[in-house]
């Protein structure tokens, strides 16, 4: 089984205004590896205009990005109760 077929079996529930990820745009600047781009299974960092951008909506909470970001720019707690990833079928 793919990676992909294996997101499409994760459920999650979106707190909408309380990002569980922040990202300090003012570290990432700096960084001329962008380890973020390749590691994230769902994409949710991409480079858009020569800068990295973050979408936390999508995140399935494997912690990857805190792991390989080496420049601590990327703070990661868990979402609230009830929120986040949810069921994961597969």
């Amino acid at each position: 089984m793919s990676v992909n077929d294996k997101l499409l079996k994760t459920r999650f529930l979106v707190d909408s205004g309380t990002p569980h990820i922040k990202v300090d745009h003012s570290v990432c600047a700096e960084c001329r590896d962008e380890p973020c781009l390749v590691i994230c299974p769902v994409e949710c960092y991409k480079k858009e205009q020569q800068k990295v951008t973050f979408s936390w909506e999508n995140c399935v909470e494997c912690g990857s990005c805190r792991v390989v970001c080496s420049k601590g720019a990327v703070s990661w707690d868990y979402p609230r109760g009830g929120f986040g990833v949810c069921f994961r079928f597969g």
